[in-house]
């Protein structure tokens, strides 16, 4: 199903499609499995995605005093 997107939503629909290209899987690669870990306050602070046991890469998650996410990094 595909989502429709209304004029009001073109800016989840960029932030959508930067998530879709920041967490892409290389070429000839699929996702098996993702691991956590967490900040002492509960928020994400990396997921790592696998395929097998290889490391495909990292999102790294930094947040503001406010818990406001700052930035997703890929490494």
């Amino acid at each position: 199903m595909a989502v429709q997107w209304g004029s009001s939503e073109q800016a989840f629909k960029a932030l959508w499609d930067a998530l879709q290209q920041l967490a892409a899987v290389p070429l000839g690669k699929k996702i098996t499995k993702l691991a956590f870990t967490w900040t002492a306050g509960l928020s994400v602070e990396t997921i790592e995605f696998y395929d097998g046991a290889e490391l495909l890469f990292t999102l790294t998650f930094t947040w503001n005093g406010d818990a406001t996410l700052e930035e997703i990094v890929r490494t």
